[in-house]
């Protein structure tokens, strides 16, 4: 059984909202292409690509979307070698270490992450006042093969909104791939091995 895709791309909002009547999200890539000034025809998807996820992950609400354990997903220019990487930020459970024997508590009322309306979400400075809180997370920081990444476009007039869509697509394609199970886990509770 495959699991479940973690990220995925708004396309019904995109195109209800659209101000073009065609994408909400591609008309603000018209609109803004001056951020995406040095990525026009360059050797590398990776720039284009970077400036695309930021963007569709700046609107409100966002074009690309994420499973509630997500916190924030980011993709940058490896210094090292120019690949695209990607950080994503994951809710997580108490360590075992921690979970299993309590004495550190010392009964004062630890609160883990706090949930509104089944979401995770950050403490307020009120929930904050009154008790300490552990808010376990992961980051998970991993490469995408530039062979998945299609290329970027020659310029601003060479079709770059669907050029962004592709981009932003093949990255939801390959964080699915890579990040579904890990999340599917942690949404069943079911311990490795």
């Amino acid at each position: 059984m495959a699991a479940p895709s973690v990220f995925w791309l708004d396309e019904e909002y995109d195109r209800e909202h659209a101000p073009d009547l065609a994408s909400r999200y591609g008309a603000e890539v018209r609109e803004r292409s001056a951020e995406f000034a040095g990525t026009w025809d360059h050797i590398s998807p990776v720039p284009f690509t970077v400036t695309a996820w930021k963007l569709a992950c700046s609107l409100t609400p966002a074009y690309v979307r994420w499973h509630r354990r997500i916190t924030a997903a980011g993709c940058r220019t490896s210094p090292w070698d120019g690949s695209l990487i990607c950080e994503i930020s994951v809710v997580a459970p108490w360590p075992a270490e921690l979970s299993q024997a309590r004495a550190w508590c010392r009964d004062r009322g630890w609160r883990d992450w706090p949930q509104l309306f089944g979401q995770y979400a950050v403490p307020s400075e009120r929930d904050l006042a009154r008790a300490p809180h552990l808010r376990g997370s992961l980051l998970i920081q991993a490469p995408v093969p530039l062979d998945r990444l299609p290329p970027a476009p020659a310029s601003p007039a060479s079709d770059a909104p669907a050029a962004a869509r592709r981009a932003v697509a093949a990255v939801v394609r390959e964080l699915n791939d890579l990040i579904a199970p890990m999340i599917s886990q942690l949404e069943t509770a079911t311990p490795a091995g």
